[in-house]
């Protein structure tokens, strides 16, 4: 018989966008900028000390703007301010066009010209579509899909997952 199941989740790579102490729970987290659930996962997971990977999962057929703002999110790691970005495109998902996307990086002190070629680049559109196929290898059919202890858990998480969380760290 064969195994139709889903692959491993990849562990944290050197160039994966990850914040919060060592010692914290890990919670590898595939989302989508332009997701409002994957906005509320963003608001619930600030208060919870925890070691956050991102990686990207836009999900074009819903979200048009969603792989837009990650290559800006990328181009915004290029300059060393990716979880600035990361911050200010869930704080404010009415405005993810592009004028507001050049305000974001303005606002941030990147370089504009560096910024609107990195965000165009080969390397920016590599290194979203490389997220996405690890997340659909992994498994990952909605977003926010977080991982916690290789464990999938879709959606918003909810206060029992916070609970776990917390009482972890």
């Amino acid at each position: 018989m064969t195994d139709l199941g889903s692959a491993p989740l990849p562990p944290p790579a050197a160039d994966d966008h990850v914040r919060g102490r060592d010692d914290a729970p890990l919670v590898v987290e595939y989302a989508d900028f332009e997701c409002h659930y994957c906005a509320m996962a963003h608001v619930r997971l600030r208060d919870v000390a925890i070691r956050q990977v991102f990686r990207h999962f836009p999900v074009r057929s819903k979200h048009p703007r969603a792989w837009a703002c990650a290559c800006a999110a990328e181009a915004a790691a290029r300059q060393g301010r990716f979880w600035e970005m990361h911050d200010a495109l869930y704080d404010d998902q009415g405005r993810l066009d592009e004028p507001h996307l050049w305000e974001r990086a303005r606002r941030l002190g990147l370089d504009l010209q560096r910024f609107e070629a990195d965000r165009r680049s080969d390397a920016a559109v590599e290194r979203v579509r490389r997220d996405f196929e690890s997340g659909v290898r992994a498994g990952v059919v909605t977003t926010p899909t977080l991982f916690v202890e290789g464990e999938a858990h879709p959606g918003i998480p909810d206060d029992a997952l916070l609970r776990r969380l917390a009482a972890r760290d």
